[in-house]
């Protein structure tokens, strides 16, 4: 495997993992948004576009969801 298979692989794992961990805590959903924007960056740099603007995309949602999630865990009356 050469150094860019093994950024994806990391990538997408990541991506796997932080996704499934995401109703633990808002700071997995920030993890998850970086995963995803490593999967982006992934899919450019092997030449799969496609790939790489949905995953851009999915950054974005994510990084959208962890700002609302922190939001509410700052207003709850347990934050």
């Amino acid at each position: 495997m050469d150094r860019l298979t093994i950024f994806g692989l990391v990538a997408v794992s990541a991506m796997l993992l932080f996704y499934a961990l995401e109703d633990r805590s808002p700071r997995y959903i920030l993890a998850f948004a970086g995963a995803c924007a490593m999967g982006s960056a992934y899919g450019f740099m092997q030449g799969a576009w496609p790939f790489g603007v949905v995953e851009a995309i999915w950054s974005l949602v994510a990084a959208r969801r962890w700002w609302r999630a922190r939001e509410l865990a700052m207003n709850s009356p347990a934050g």
